[in-house]
């Protein structure tokens, strides 16, 4: 894994300035689509090429289990994580419909979940690679072993570097599934951005405000039982993260490794990402923040990380959502860029203003 992260180079300068420049010339007032002249010229630079397609794409989601869940800190029970399964492998799901309305590989990967002994099948992709049975009460003890936590974010890497191979994707989509699992991503980011556990914390599966203050409470008395090292994000993440969050930072690696580009989704993704950031800071350039969450904290990570969300659409469910959604603006980005004439190509004078 060592070697690995450290063969992650930063995107392509060259080809950055490059793609400003021909976006600078569209049929168009200067720089008039705004935000999407700043995915097309991203997009550039991650694939090192001025007319790059998006053709494959597919939507990982990992899933784990949590000790804390037996504080009550989620509205649902802990065996609706693997309830759900079927409903991701056979299109139920909300990230599942919506994956397929866009002709998305659908990845479910259990990386942790409690429960032994599923037989399900479906018409979706499910692997099975699990590296603990959830994670332990880290209000007791540390959520994981140093070990186990690599490893999670080894099986992230693994499952998602071999998709991207086999299946010639060319942008990945995070996703997850785990009760109780904005939790420990508050934590996280708590630790990272520095912030207030209290101004991180909001309402997950849709607690009441007396639960909120509860999990509140557990997150604080974590982070100053265990007092995770931001320095070493593997610390931060064994202490008081998620299997499912390890994975998914092994998936947002894999995509950097393979210079492409990794669409990170909600709360419990972008913790996944200040863990692989941290593992090395070059992995932002590969990032496109899918939007932004109802959870207070998720803006503080975004900002930390300095992306920008594509969308806002007060979405707060996680699974890959609104990363699955923002792929299509991803793909109209690019497309503006092809394929709108620039002022030479078309034979109209530039505004000289």
């Amino acid at each position: 894994m060592r070697e690995i992260i450290e063969k992650i180079e930063a995107a392509s300068e060259e080809f950055y300035k490059r793609a400003f420049e021909r976006n600078a010339n569209l049929l168009m007032p200067y720089r008039a689509m705004g935000m999407l002249h700043e995915i097309a010229e991203k997009l550039c630079s991650i694939y090192r090429n001025l007319e790059p397609k998006i053709e494959k794409s597919a939507v990982f989601i990992m899933a784990g289990d949590h000790g804390v869940v037996e504080e009550g800190v989620s509205a649902y029970p802990q065996e609706v994580t693997t309830l759900m399964f079927k409903c991701f492998l056979n299109n139920m799901a909300t990230v599942s419909v919506l994956a397929k309305k866009e002709n998305i590989d659908v990845v479910l990967v259990d990386v942790g979940s409690k429960f032994d002994g599923l037989n399900i099948e479906g018409q979706n992709f499910f692997v099975q690679k699990k590296v603990i049975k959830g994670t332990k009460n880290f209000t007791k003890e540390p959520a994981m072993t140093y070990g186990e936590a690599l490893k999670t974010i080894e099986v992230g890497f693994e499952v998602t570097d071999k998709f991207i191979r086999e299946r010639k994707l060319d942008i990945v989509i995070t996703g997850e599934m785990g009760i109780g699992n904005t939790t420990p991503s508050t934590a996280i980011g708590a630790v990272y951005t520095g912030k207030s556990v209290d101004m991180m914390t909001g309402k997950g599966s849709g607690i009441n405000n007396e639960t909120l203050q509860r999990k509140i409470e557990v997150i604080e008395k974590a982070i100053k039982l265990h007092k995770p090292d931001p320095k070493d994000p593997i610390d931060v993440l064994s202490k008081v993260g998620g299997a499912e969050i390890g994975a998914i930072a092994g998936t947002i690696l894999a995509a950097a490794y393979n210079k492409i580009p990794v669409i990170i989704d909600g709360f419990i993704s972008t913790a996944g990402a200040l863990i692989a950031y941290g593992l090395n800071p070059k992995v932002r350039d590969y990032m496109f923040a899918g939007h932004c969450s109802e959870e207070p904290g998720h803006i503080k990570m975004l900002e930390f990380l300095n992306l920008k969300p594509i969308l806002n659409l007060n979405m707060r469910l996680g699974e890959g959502t609104g990363a699955v959604l923002a792929l299509s603006i991803i793909k109209q980005a690019l497309n503006m860029f092809l394929n709108v004439s620039t002022f030479d190509e078309a034979g109209i004078p530039k505004s000289k203003n």
